[in-house]
């Protein structure tokens, strides 16, 4: 990869996750009005995500450009622990001593999206041995190689995943359950259920880049896991626009449009695993055309963002979902980062695969001149 490349790619994550935090902040003090509570420290939590994206990205990138060393090794999970860490923390503070409606939803949402980070967080440690993979995608055996993932470890990272998302979904059934004696529940719940979709998409790409770098992924997990991410993204998609369909004329309606954004996260996550499952020990020619995905759901988010942005100038309902969808398009446009990451060394390994079958093809010179 060339070093240029890489910096463009370690900078997307940054440079989103600044924006983020700079449009949160903005939003949350240009007035006092209760859709500003929510939307701005909302908007600013995705930036956190950002950050956890950054992780992973910069663990694959250095691994890459063989500048990749034990201290980051430990510290770039570690910077996407603590961001999760931090975000969950903050979440818990804010509705805890909520005054009102609008700081309660906030808390909640912003705890899911540390639920998140928390996921993404474990992407970034599957991946400090993701050189690997391309070893592994040329092995014709299942032996586990040297310096891979202990099967307790491998175990452990996809656990993780698990458990977090199950907690989100949990959570989201608690708040849904509790819709009858106040709609900030209704709100707060429906947006949680797609934040969890979010974190289970999650668990398909930490399991499908462990069990890669164990060298134990099989033909069954190259559908099982893409189709997982798929489900999830539809789930939250269709879920939202139920949402919007049945209570378009009460505020409760305008969740549905953060649903249908959540939903095109998951899409874009599925950007990643079906690329890392259509490149092992295959060649894929739409290689090139998959990080068009994420750009996509992005484009995706901030057209829908447009429409609601307009909304929003009649109903005030629809300030929080259109500055939300906002953030949301940073995310998607963030995972077209780390996805062209994995094109670019799918690239580098045919490459390599195809000069080495030159080689072996090519008339030996001195027995041409022999003859």
């Amino acid at each position: 990869m060339n070093y240029g490349i890489s910096i463009l790619f370690r900078a997307i994550p940054l440079a989103m996750a600044i924006f983020c935090f700079g449009y949160g902040a903005f939003i949350y003090g240009y007035g006092d009005d209760g859709s500003r509570v929510v939307a701005g420290p909302v908007v600013f939590s995705l930036g956190m995500i950002c950050i956890a994206l950054f992780c992973t990205a910069a663990t694959i990138i250095r691994q890459i450009i063989h500048t990749y060393n034990k201290s980051a090794k430990y510290i770039l999970p570690v910077i996407g622990y603590l961001a999760a860490i931090i975000t969950i923390i903050g979440g818990i503070c804010i509705f805890s001593n909520a005054t009102s409606t609008s700081a309660f939803v906030a808390g909640h949402v912003i705890t899911g999206v540390g639920f998140i980070t928390t996921c993404v967080a474990t992407a970034a440690t599957s991946s400090t041995r993701f050189s690997l993979i391309p070893r592994n995608s040329k092995a014709t055996s299942n032996e586990v190689p040297e310096g891979a993932f202990s099967l307790n470890q491998r175990r452990a990272l996809v656990i993780v995943a698990i458990i977090v998302s199950l907690i989100a979904w949990i959570w989201a059934f608690v708040l849904l359950g509790n819709s009858h004696s106040h709609p900030a529940y209704f709100v707060a719940g429906h947006v949680m259920v797609g934040l969890a979709c979010i974190c289970t998409s999650l668990i398909a790409l930490v399991a499908t880049i462990a069990r890669q770098i164990r060298n134990d992924y099989s033909e069954k997990e190259r559908n099982k896991w893409p189709k997982l991410v798929l489900l999830m993204g539809s789930i939250s998609f269709v879920w939202g626009l139920f949402v919007i369909l049945a209570d378009s004329g009460s505020a409760n309606g305008t969740t549905g449009y953060i649903m249908l954004g959540l939903g095109l996260v998951c899409y874009s996550i599925s950007s990643k695993v079906i690329l890392l499952a259509k490149i092992w020990r295959q060649e894929f020619k739409l290689a090139n055309r998959i990080p068009m995905i994420p750009v996509l759901t992005a484009l995706a988010c901030l057209f829908l963002a447009a429409f609601v942005f307009e909304l929003a100038t009649i109903h005030a309902d629809y300030f929080i979902p259109a500055r939300v969808l906002v953030g949301l398009g940073a995310i998607c446009f963030t995972l077209f980062s780390i996805v062209s990451i994995f094109r670019k060394r799918h690239i580098f390994q045919i490459k390599r695969y195809s000069l080495k079958r030159a080689s072996l093809y090519a008339p030996d010179s001195d027995a041409i001149q022999g003859i």
